[in-house]
């Protein structure tokens, strides 16, 4: 399939997180050592592309995850409060099997029931409506408008510019439902496992115009070719 790109997202998920220490839950993780070995691997390899864009969730572990980027290329952190990962429960300081089998019960939950999320965080349903509202608001400030139709297509406002490549450093939730969100695929309760996206990933939607507008492609998914092996985590 030959796409001739106008426009691209780059997804990029944070590197891994410190989530728990000494036994004991954090809420806003910092990178683990191997998280900022691998935010300096991902660094070299993004450096060398021209970025129009780079947006940062506003949460600490993608914030460390940039840092090192926006360093090589020189760029001022420029945060998107829209990207910020489903807000979990308050576990700060519990026992690190609290939230294990907090999150285990919710698997068990049969499917309709999951879009409630964990009891004391953000339900499913009101994130994902949060995250398709943000991705539909960002798109329109860059001239790409959801058509009036079933089918995955967008329209360009008259002032579109083409030729664009943007940055957003996120989330696997965030990203997850954003790329379900550009491609038109009906949401789950479950997107951050639908799509198995790595620590420090790399992945790439492309739009493309069509007869009567354009449409979202799916060019890369989880790309972590730019870390060994021992540093591939999810």
């Amino acid at each position: 399939m030959n796409i001739e790109s106008i426009f691209e997202i780059v997804l990029v998920r944070h590197a891994e997180p410190e989530w728990v220490r000494d036994g004991l839950n954090i809420d806003e993780p910092p990178l683990t050592e191997r998280g900022h070995e691998q935010a300096r691997l991902l660094a070299g390899r993004l450096s060398s592309e021209q970025f129009d864009e780079i947006l940062v969730s506003p949460l600490l572990r993608t914030r460390e995850t940039a840092a090192p980027l926006l360093s090589a290329v020189r760029r001022e952190l420029q945060i998107e409060p829209w990207l910020e990962e489903i807000r979990n429960p308050i576990w700060q300081g519990t026992p690190v099997e609290k939230a294990a089998e907090a999150w285990s019960e919710m698997k068990r939950l049969p499917s309709l029931q999951r879009w409630a999320g964990l009891e004391g965080g953000e339900a499913v349903s009101d994130f994902v409506q949060r995250i398709n509202i943000g991705c539909s608001l960002f798109l329109e400030e860059r001239g790409i408008r959801r058509a009036d139709t079933d089918l995955p297509v967008w329209t360009l406002d008259e002032g579109f510019v083409r030729h664009r490549r943007i940055c957003l450093v996120a989330h696997a939730g965030t990203s997850s439902v954003a790329l379900c969100h550009m491609l038109g695929l009906q949401p789950t309760p479950w997107e951050w496992e639908r799509f198995v996206i790595g620590h420090a990933s790399v992945s790439r939607v492309q739009l493309f115009e069509i007869g009567d507008g354009a449409t979202f492609a799916m060019v890369k998914l989880s790309d972590n070719e730019h870390l060994p092996g021992e540093l591939r985590t999810y």
